[in-house]
């Protein structure tokens, strides 16, 4: 991809909505990242990857593209679940603000699935979940994501027995 190409993160939003969003998102304050120590050694821990790219396989239900362009303060909260050996042709991406060829030329570019086995197989981490999690980043109104499907995410990942988890920003 030519490094001269800019994303539009704001693409879909009309001009007052475009400079509302900015000013917003420059009023964020810092916080301080709440980090948590490992409970185990990484050569010991299962590690899921959860993407906000929005990727679902191609036998899945899609993410509602559909809904974000009828109101772009809207995303859709729900996510998807994607097995330890998915593959890029079986994937896709229902990302407005995200080139969808990253994701058909590379699936590991925007959800490194691959590179995690290959953690796995040199002994660095003890092992990959048996699956993996995306959610559609850019949510204004992330009430429901925060409510509803982080919770169903963790209940997964707990009975996966995942100890670490690696966001991996779409």
């Amino acid at each position: 991809m030519s490094s001269s190409k800019q994303v539009d993160s704001y693409r879909f939003l009309d001009r007052t909505t475009k400079k509302l969003v900015q000013t917003w998102v420059g009023l964020e304050r810092l916080r301080a990242i709440p980090w948590t120590p490992l409970s185990r050694p990484l050569e010991e821990s299962t590690v899921a990857l959860i993407s906000s790219a929005g990727l679902a396989l191609k036998t899945d239900r899609p993410f509602d593209q559909e809904g974000e362009r009828r109101n772009p303060w809207w995303g859709d909260p729900s996510y998807r679940i994607l097995p330890r050996d998915a593959r890029s042709e079986e994937v896709k991406l229902y990302h407005l603000h995200i080139h969808p060829r990253l994701a058909e030329q590379d699936l590991n570019t925007i959800l490194p699935l691959e590179r995690l086995l290959e953690l796995e197989a040199s002994g660095e981490i003890g092992r990959s979940a048996p699956h993996h999690y995306s959610f559609m980043g850019y949510i204004l109104q992330p009430e429901a994501l925060l409510e509803e499907s982080t919770p169903a995410m963790i209940r997964h990942m707990q009975r996966d027995g995942v100890n670490a988890v690696v966001l991996v920003p779409g």
